[in-house]
């Protein structure tokens, strides 16, 4: 019987054994489409063999990736299905001795009894929330015939575009952007906005993109990028498509470009072209409010590209080649006002250049898997630019306000002019006037490249990788220089006002290079738990050598004629810089990192001891110096799972950073005798600190979504320029110190809706912004000096509300948004104002018979709220567009007009705790084009050529037009 009982026991304890192990298994995978797409929200069922009883069950993430967690022993068949898509069973045996089991990637089958039978009559969604992951839908963003990508992006939920073409969605800058999770001439921004058509694109995905380090190693390296993905019309990868686009127009403009694309099934090849002198400015279309983008000057741009990229089972190649050419005549005139505690100083600026840029990039990716075990990538890049530059400007100094004296200072800043003190208004209120030409030129080569082998162990976590980098860049600029500066307030040897002339040729040659070698390894600790290890050793030399030499000496010449003989024999020791720079970093981190089916929490430390050495000569100044100083770099990302469609997301990143070593020199650099530079030995390291929240549902029935982003960032003993004014010069002797207060939050929230017939929907877009800059102000001389700490602060509050009614041939849209500031100067209260911006407007879009489409919008911008009177303006902007396709949908004549009224200003403003600024510049904003677009489509399938030709449909709700507000209007500054 003792037998009998310790025998049962030990099947008790070993069957209880068995079955707490069972419990740990985890099913993963992932399933794309047979365009090798990922397959978003798929339905992956786990069914329990011999009676098909579903035990787990998931959708697939929107890079199609699924888990199934704490799966019993036994044997299933894994059922996988798909709108579209044939679905798919995978036999499965699941043993309890396993922990985990991966099948690969599922690539699914295109079902074409169910797309033909089909029929689609539900509205598309604006927008979907796929976890982290945000899926537009082309369809539902009415854009004009011929429209390129950035015309669409303004019109996403939370998307904003700069005046430099600089795009943010939901706060974050986009750093690339992909097609068909390939990346697109480098995943450059600006050429993917300006080539890529919207009739190509079925949707577009925005997410954080992991480093190829991240990606494959799992260890957070805090190098996520924010991309845009697009999913290309389906149909369209089995053949040519593409078009070209001729435009002539008023005020001498034009435009052309085309784009040639080749996609067979695994392999694109696309080839892009541009030649325009509308710096880059696209119609609005009629689904948001005008834009309020500024032109910074008049550019003509020209540009040639190509792009590949092909993929087997095993192997991914991709690379891209392009060639610009820019053509640049930028006019300003500005007004600033540095803030100082004893009467603030003021000046005004006229300045004309003329810019001339080459450059050529390549790179090139490959990625190689010759096992399932190993992961090979290589990315080398080559450029090379040259640039020349031609400028000449005039400024001037004020003792007081200049717009007390006189309508506009800017009109008496030329010499000439200011010449008899007889006739001069601002003679008695004047420090300097300068007027200077300079003339340029620079050309550069660099070159660098990425290797990272990364092995896995086993099929639980554990891998190893090695990444290596090497870079060099060599730079060749020369500069010539005469200027003439008139001081007003320091007396000659004969009473009269000081006159500094330079004359001067500066060469500056540099050269860096740098390589590094990075080690990781990771270790499964426990289930889903890992252990990481990883170090990087990274060596980096810089070179430079600037000699200035003094042609004051040569009457004759001037910046049109050539260099005069002998003037090497004039270098000016002071004036030149020699220095030779060497740094080596240790990078030691370890991190640890959860998985868990509702959340995945990884933190981890970075160490980084380093060691400097600067060899440093001016003039008959020389200094060999080392520095060892010991920087850490803590992090923390934790990411909440609510369910699929509702996540919260917190990370901290923390970074410390070293000043400069020639910013800890005790030298004087005065090659600027209006800014001259004082080293301080005494800089601390300063340490930032960033915090993010992020939140987000949706609700698909409802076609509702919600999101939230919170972002604070502060430094630690940041380093700012303690500015000393001489009154009697104008001039500036600046010398970097350590200072707290430095901190910014900044938080968002985005509601859209669809009314219950889906045809009308509500979109609204809020933001909060607070800065807190602080900076030293000196007032007095020497030993009188007094330096004080000045703190600026601005809130802003801003608000955008949309409402649209959509159907199958009209849209209407409203649109208003509103942003109001509160501007606060703690040492001159009274530079303090709460302007205010706020616009209104609306727009259509009708698609008439015979092919025939108008679009319209019109918008007012109104300011308010500033201590200039000038200030607070209108700008009422309307623009407008009239086209008619024929050929079968392939030709489109499109006649556009922009800024019909000819309100819109090229005004930029900027606040900071030293001071503020306003600068005016030149361009054509009125004008009208007329456009001639041909599309060429030769796919294998006429429904895929068809699809490419339809009008653009319609759709729910989004978050609320993506445009910015714009400019300043008024010549006075403030």
């Amino acid at each position: 019987m003792k037998k009998i009982i310790t025998g049962m026991a030990l099947l008790l304890v070993t069957t209880l054994s068995a079955f707490s192990q069972t419990k740990n298994i985890t099913v993963s995978g992932r399933v794309v489409e047979d365009t090798k797409e990922p397959a978003i929200q798929a339905t992956v069922q786990l069914l329990l063999l011999p009676d098909s009883v579903q035990a787990s069950g998931t959708a697939t993430t929107a890079q199609g990736y699924f888990t199934l967690p704490k799966v019993s022993a036994g044997k299933y068949v894994l059922k996988v299905s798909y709108i579209g898509f044939k679905s798919q069973y995978i036999p499965l045996h699941l043993y309890a001795t396993t922990t985990a089991k991966n099948v690969g990637t599922l690539t699914l089958e295109t079902d074409a009894v169910m797309l033909a039978e089909a029929v689609v009559t539900a509205e598309a969604p604006q927008v979907q929330v796929v976890e982290d992951t945000l899926v537009y839908t082309s369809s539902a963003y009415r854009t004009p015939e011929g429209a390129m990508l950035e015309e669409l992006v303004k019109k996403l939920p939370g998307a904003e575009i700069d005046d430099e073409g600089n795009v943010k969605i939901n706060g974050k800058d986009l750093s690339k952007i992909m097609v068909d999770g390939k990346e697109f001439f480098g995943g450059d921004v600006k050429t993917g906005l300006k080539n890529l058509p919207v009739d190509m694109i079925e949707k577009l995905k925005t997410y954080d993109k992991k480093s190829d380090l991240a990606r494959i190693t799992g260890i957070d390296d805090g190098e996520e990028e924010t991309v845009l993905d697009l999913t290309v019309k389906k149909g369209m990868n089995q053949g040519w498509f593409g078009n070209a686009d001729v435009a002539g127009g008023t005020e001498d403009r034009y435009m052309g470009r085309f784009m040639l694309n080749r996609f067979v099934d695994k392999t694109q090849v696309s080839v892009v072209g541009s030649a325009n002198n509308v710096n880059d400015q696209g119609f609005s279309g009629g689904g948001g409010p005008p834009r309020w983008r500024r032109n910074n000057g008049l550019t003509a741009t020209k540009m040639l590209g190509v792009n590949f990229a092909t993929q087997t089972d095993k192997l991914e190649l991709g690379g891209s080649a392009r060639y610009n050419y820019q053509d640049g005549d930028i006019a300003s005139i500005g007004s600033t006002e540095d803030f100082l505690p004893d009467g603030n100083s003021y000046s005004n600026s006229n300045s004309r250049q003329r810019n001339k840029a080459k450059n050529f990039n390549a790179d090139f990716r490959m990625e190689w898997k010759p096992d399932s075990m190993t992961n090979i990538i290589f990315r080398p890049n080559f450029s090379y630019g040259k640039t020349d530059n031609l400028s000449n400007s005039e400024s001037g100094t004020f003792s007081s306000d200049p717009y007390s004296l006189v309508s506009d200072p800017n009109n008496w800043l030329n010499l000439e002019k200011i010449f008899n003190p007889d006739d001069d208004p601002l003679r008695s209120i004047r420090i300097n006037a300068i007027n200077s030409g300079s003339l340029s030129d620079n050309k550069s080569v660099s070159t660098d490249a990425t290797l990272q082998l990364n092995r896995k162990l086993n099929d639980k976590g554990r891998n190893v990788t090695f990444r290596g980098r090497f870079g060099y860049t060599n730079n060749d600029n020369n500069q010539y220089t005469e200027s003439e500066t008139h001081y007003f307030q320091l007396l000659n040897a004969l009473g009269g006002d000081s006159i500094l002339v330079r004359n001067q040729y500066i060469t500056t040659p540099t050269k860096n290079y740098n390589y590094s070698a990075q080690l990781t390894y990771s270790e499964p600790i426990a289930r889903a738990t890992f252990l990481q290890f990883s170090y990087q050793f990274q060596y980096k030399y810089s070179e430079s050598d600037k000699t200035t030499y003094d042609l004051q000496g040569f009457p004759d010449w001037g910046l049109s004629t050539q260099l005069p003989t002998g003037y090497e024999e004039h270098a000016v020791d002071s004036l030149g810089k020699y220095a030779e720079y060497r740094y080596y970093n240790h990078d030691a981190s370890v991190s640890l990192r959860f998985i868990r089916e509702k959340y995945q929490l990884s933190a981890g430390m970075s160490f980084q001891p380093q060691h400097s050495v600067l060899s440093y000569k001016r003039g008959d100044y020389m200094i060999d110096t080392t520095r060892n100083v010991f920087n850490f770099a803590p992090n923390l990302d934790l990411r909440i799972r609510f369910s699929k469609v509702s996540q919260l997301r917190m990370t901290y990143r923390g970074r410390s950073s070293q000043p400069s070593m020639e910013n800890l020199l005790p030298i004087v650099d005065n090659s600027n005798p209006q800014n001259v530079r004082i080293g301080n030995p005494g800089l601390k390291p300063s340490f930032t600190h960033n915090m993010r929240f992020f939140y987000n549902t949706y609700n698909a029935e409802k076609q509702r979504g919600i999101m939230s982003h919170v972002n604070f960032s502060a430094t630690q003993n940041s380093i700012s320029n303690s500015r000393v004014y001489n009154s009697e010069t104008g001039g500036w002797t600046t010398t970097p110190k350590n200072i707290n207060g430095n901190w910014n939050a900044f938080g968002m929230f985005g509601f859209n809706t669809a009314l219950p017939n889906k045809k009308y929907t509500i979109n609204s877009f809020s933001n909060a912004n607070y800065q807190n800059n602080v900076a030293y102000l000196t007032s007095g001389k020497g030993a009188d000096a007094v330096e004080r700490k000045n703190t600026t602060t601005n809130l802003t509050l801003g608000e955008r509300l949309n409402a649209a009614y959509r159907n199958d041939w009209f849209e209407f849209g409203l649109n208003g948004s509103i942003s109001y500031s509160i501007e606060k100067d703690k040492l001159t209260p009274d530079n303090n104002q709460e302007p205010y911006t706020f616009s209104y407007g609306a727009n259509t879009q009708i698609s008439m018979p015979w092919n025939m489409t108008l679009s319209t919008n019109i918008a007012n911008q109104s300011r308010r709220g500033y201590t200039d009177s000038s200030m607070n303006r209108n700008e009422l902007i309307w623009n407008a567009q009239l086209s008619q396709t024929f050929l079968k949908g392939n030709a489109t004549v499109s006649f556009e007009m922009y800024d019909i009224l000819k309100k819109q200003s090229n005004i930029s403003r900027s606040l900071t705790a030293s001071g503020r600024s306003v600068y005016e510049y030149n361009g054509v904003n009125s004008y009208c084009m007329l456009h001639f677009i041909y599309r060429l489509n030769i796919f294998g399938s006429k429904a895929a050529r068809d699809k490419m030709q339809g009008r653009r449909g319609f759709g729910g709700p989004g978050f609320g037009p993506g445009h910015g507000p714009g400019g300043f209007g008024g010549r006075r500054p403030f």
